[in-house]
This record gives structure tokens, C-alpha cells and sequence, in this order.
């Protein structure tokens, strides 16, 4: 009589616990996704819409989710900074294109494998060039880089022991710095860089130094925080995301919205 009765509560209980289930199933089946809002042609906020992200990276996550029957929402959140910490806090569920080191693997899970690479440069003043060929060449001057960026971790690593790299918000102030003499270098990725050039007025009066410091893959990373973090869906998106990078859409996205910003 007991053990019927305990079966009785079991089933009970399964029963009242299948329709939470299902509610968080139905939550994690609309994510939101963020990153660099300075970062054409992958990311640059809708000029139309300022609170949404668009871009080559945005395109790709819109299509990624679609074919597992999700809804991804790439929102502006905020200068690349704080876009991170929103990630990394759980706020927000995904970083739309982040350089994998060590330490941020510590807090967020990376999604292999990446869906495009991106070359970082050295970036001068025309009138302020100087002789460049490998890292140490950049020993003894004055660079510019964004807070809580990376270029590799072989980069940072190097940078942190040997140069001199002051690190602010937004890559516009970076250059701003770099025009009004106040650093010697920027260190920035390739395509980014040359769309700000343009909107800035400046195409003319700067020039990227080669070869590149780093050329790094941008992956999709999802916070340690996020509550939708489970094997189900990492698994499902790395399923995805490897069958997305072995046809040619990434790079053809990375081409339309090459036109599109210009």
C-alpha cells in the first residue's frame, strides 16, 4: 500500500514539474546576443533602430537560429566594455564574435569552430610612419588599444610584458588620439579600422602598417551566466555552426555588408 501510494506522489510530481520544463524550454528558445557596436562591417548599430546591432555577424546569428528554431536578438549593449559585462554577467546570452584567450574561456564557453577571422593591424599616422616588421619594433612608443580588448593571447601576453598600450572606451577615441598626436600607434582589427577611417574623414591621413600583429577567429561565446548555458544547446549550436563555416555564407555576408556600411 505504501509503495503504491509513493508511485502516486512520484507520478504527481512529474506531472506538476513537466509544465516548468516546458516553460524554460519556450524561454531559451529567444536569446539575445551583443558586441562590438564600433566593429563594421561584422557589427555597427542600426541607424535606423540604435538599440539593435546589424552586420555581417548579426546576419549570421539571425541565420544560425533560425535553422535550430531560434529566436537570437543582437541588441546594443552598450560601448564594447560594457557589452562584454553584460555577456559575462548573464544579462545578455551571447557575444556575437569574441577572440577565444584563457581568460575568457573562465567565463564564457566558446562555440568551435569560429565563423570568420580577422586580421589586427598597426595602425599610423601617414606623416608618423616608422620602420615595422614584428612586435618589438613597437617597443619604446606610445600605442592605443580598447578596454577588455584582445588581439591573440599570444598578443596581449607579448604587449603586456613589453609595450606600452593605453587603453580607452571606443575605437573613435582611439583615433582621435592617434590624429591629435597623443599615442604613436592604434592596434585594431583591419576592417573595422578602415570603416571608421572613412567615417571619421581620415582615410588619407592614416596607413596600416604589415605585416598584422595577430589574425584571430571570432566565435560565438555564451556567458557561464546565462541561463539558457546547457549542453543541449551548445552542442546544437556547434552542430550548426561547423556546417555554416564549411559553405561559403560567411564570407559572403562578410562581403554584402562590406557594401552595405559603405
Amino acid at each position: 500500500m505504501i509503495e503504491r501510494c509513493l508511485r502516486h506522489a512520484l507520478l504527481l510530481l512529474c506531472l506538476l514539474l513537466l509544465p516548468l520544463a516546458a516553460v524554460a524550454d519556450d524561454a531559451c528558445r529567444r536569446l539575445t546576443a551583443t558586441g562590438n557596436p564600433e566593429y563594421p562591417p561584422y557589427l555597427w548599430r542600426d541607424p535606423q533602430n540604435p538599440q539593435q546591432l546589424i552586420g555581417a555577424n548579426a546576419d549570421l546569428l539571425k541565420y544560425l537560429g533560425k535553422q535550430l528554431g531560434l529566436e537570437i536578438e543582437v541588441v546594443y549593449g552598450g560601448p564594447w566594455s560594457r557589452a562584454q559585462e553584460e555577456v559575462r554577467t548573464g544579462r545578455i546570452d551571447l557575444l556575437a564574435g569574441y577572440f577565444l584567450t584563457q581568460g575568457r574561456q573562465e567565463q564564457m564557453d566558446f562555440i568551435a569552430p569560429p565563423f570568420l577571422h580577422t586580421p589586427s593591424v598597426v595602425w599610423v599616422r601617414q606623416d608618423n610612419a616608422f620602420a615595422y616588421r614584428q612586435w618589438a619594433d613597437l617597443k619604446g612608443r606610445k600605442g592605443g588599444t580598447l578596454v577588455n580588448n584582445s588581439h591573440g593571447q599570444q598578443f596581449d601576453e607579448y604587449a603586456q610584458a613589453n609595450l606600452t598600450l593605453e587603453a580607452v572606451p571606443g575605437a573613435r577615441q582611439a583615433f582621435e588620439k592617434l590624429m591629435h598626436k597623443r599615442s604613436d600607434y592604434v592596434v585594431y582589427e583591419q576592417y573595422p579600422g578602415m570603416a571608421l577611417a572613412r567615417t571619421l574623414g581620415i582615410t588619407g591621413t592614416v596607413q596600416v602598417l604589415q605585416p598584422p600583429v595577430s589574425s584571430e577567429g571570432l566565435y560565438l561565446a555564451i556567458s557561464h551566466e546565462s541561463p539558457c548555458n546547457q549542453p543541449q544547446l551548445r552542442e546544437a549550436l556547434a552542430r550548426e555552426m561547423a556546417k555554416i563555416v564549411n559553405g561559403a555564407l560567411p564570407e559572403q555576408l562578410l562581403k554584402q555588408n562590406l557594401e552595405r556600411w559603405q
